[in-house]
């Protein structure tokens, strides 16, 4: 039609005015989208097509923080060299970026996805459902500068959804809600509302909430694999083993991302995703009250006559000790600990020494 822009290759993938405007004397470098990751091999997509790339060494050389290498949905500078091979120059300032904890003994944080404009939290309505696992994904998102949208899948699984739904009415305040079933194709119009062209969805959640499937739908065929949950424990297996940014049809972004058996939080925003508690901890008598047993405590208060509910504290508590963890080095790590065990070493080792008597009895 006339008057419509027609796209390159790169602005499909969501380059922006902004992002071009950023960088004046390119010389000999093309911008390109990261849609991939294997290790330190990346691919990228530029307005020639996809390119395999690494980062230089230079670059690799300045990185100080984990954070700070390339991720899917990240835009990058590239040099092509006469292999066909792309060099990763500089990272283009991302305007969000959704990060975890790195697993295993490693506190530093990991990128799941960048320069996203909405996360869908995929949980699914069997015995997976989980409140409290809503709230650590909320709690990660609200700090991400993307929009979350909480969306239960398997609805044709959930005997009560009403139900389902009243659990979750203090956790998703404020945030969006969708039901849906790939089986029975319903809710799944819905969804499509938040896939726009050239916007980025990131898709999260546990293994086996059905992200794949859903992806395969907007997809229109089944290029994503998919694999069913284990009998009796409604778990998923991993399909998706990598981080992968793909194009829709309707001119839509997403990021599909593999399964999390456990999301350690790297940075997050609890006072969004607890705003009740947060509101609540406004008529306490002490300004930096832990809400644990101190006197005058408007929360506890609130937990005690019903207005909050006590998980709901529990799970704030534990994610705002899990936060403060992962700010901490290995040795500051270990006494905070010990004073949450015994409120200090002095008080450990006395009851080391209380186990050690009553053993040689």
């Amino acid at each position: 039609m006339k008057g419509i822009k027609k796209l390159n290759i790169i602005e499909k993938y969501g380059f922006t005015d902004e992002i071009k405007s950023s960088e004046n004397n390119l010389g000999k470098l093309v911008w390109a989208r990261v849609t991939s990751q294997h290790r330190d091999l990346y691919q990228v997509v530029t307005n020639q097509g996809f390119v395999q790339a690494k980062i230089s060494g230079k670059m690799n050389h300045q990185i100080i923080n984990t954070t700070e290498y390339p991720a899917v949905g990240d835009w990058v500078l590239i040099s092509v060299e006469a292999n066909a091979t792309g060099i990763i120059r500089k990272l283009w300032p991302r305007k969000s970026i959704l990060a975890r904890e790195a697993s295993g003994n490693d506190s530093s944080g990991q990128v799941i996805a960048s320069n996203i404009d909405t996360i869908f939290i995929c949980m699914s309505l069997n015995t997976n459902f989980n409140p409290r696992r809503v709230e650590r994904y909320l709690t990660m998102a609200w700090d991400s500068g993307a929009t979350p949208v909480v969306v239960l899948t398997k609805s044709d699984l959930c005997a009560d959804i009403t139900a389902k739904l009243r659990e979750l009415e203090d956790v998703c305040m404020g945030v969006d809600t969708v039901v849906c079933s790939f089986e029975m194709k319903t809710g799944l119009d819905k969804l499509s509302a938040y896939i726009k062209p050239q916007k980025t969805v990131a898709f999260i959640g546990s293994s086996g909430v059905g992200k794949s499937s859903l992806i395969n739908w907007f997809l229109g065929d089944s290029e994503l694999e998919t694999k069913q949950v284990r009998e009796g424990d409604d778990k998923g297996r991993h399909t998706t083993t990598s981080r992968q940014l793909i194009l829709l049809p309707n001119g839509g972004i997403v990021i599909d991302t593999p399964g999390m058996r456990e999301l350690q939080l790297f940075v997050g925003n609890l006072s969004k995703t607890f705003e009740d508690i947060t509101e609540l901890a406004k008529e306490c008598r002490f300004r930096d009250c832990s809400h644990q047993n101190e006197p005058g405590c408007a929360v506890k208060e609130a937990v005690k006559d019903g207005r909050l509910d006590a998980d709901r504290l529990k799970s704030y508590l534990k994610l705002q000790r899990e936060m403060s963890y992962s700010k901490m080095n290995s040795r500051q790590l270990e006494n905070e600990k010990i004073n949450q065990a015994f409120g200090s070493k002095k008080a450990m080792k006395k009851s080391r020494k209380h186990m050690q008597q009553i053993k040689r009895r």
